[in-house]
């Protein structure tokens, strides 16, 4: 299953990421693929908001991975999120140290992930893929390709 939009504002490219938010399930592994300032981060903040997450919602680019401990589970039974970006990571086995595979057999939880080409060895098969990318020329135009694996 593929899916692309076209965004045109910030704003945009995270109500995208709100609707997707909504059919996720418990047990998901989200991988966000892009350039930096793709609008990775932005997307996530949309589906943080679907599933009710409280902010603050920045990049766990420093501290590798945010927790976030919702108050109510989602409709579809989400009760975590684990948001991490391997942006930092020399190595998959520094990841896995961590607890990334943990975070991923949480059976209430979903874990959206950033730059996880830093860490492919770690990857399911089963995953969705989320790739950004700003339109040539263009500082807010977003074209998103979702592919469900």
């Amino acid at each position: 299953m593929e899916k692309q939009y076209l965004t045109h504002t910030a704003e945009e490219t995270q109500k995208v990421g709100l609707e997707f938010g909504t059919f996720l399930l418990p047990g998901t592994l989200v991988c966000f693929r892009g350039d930096l300032g793709a609008g990775k981060t932005t997307f996530i903040q949309g589906i943080l908001r679907a599933c009710g997450a409280r902010p603050p919602f920045v990049s766990p680019t420093f501290v590798l991975m945010k927790e976030y401990h919702l108050v109510e589970p989602t409709q579809n039974g989400i009760r975590r999120i684990y948001h991490a970006d391997a942006y930092r990571m020399e190595t998959a086995e520094d990841f896995e140290k961590i607890g990334f595979t943990e975070w991923c057999d949480d059976p209430e939880g979903i874990v959206l992930l950033e730059w996880p080409e830093r860490i492919e060895a770690l990857l399911s098969n089963t995953r969705i893929d989320i790739t950004l990318s700003l339109k040539t020329g263009s500082d807010t135009h977003r074209e998103i390709r979702i592919d469900k694996k």
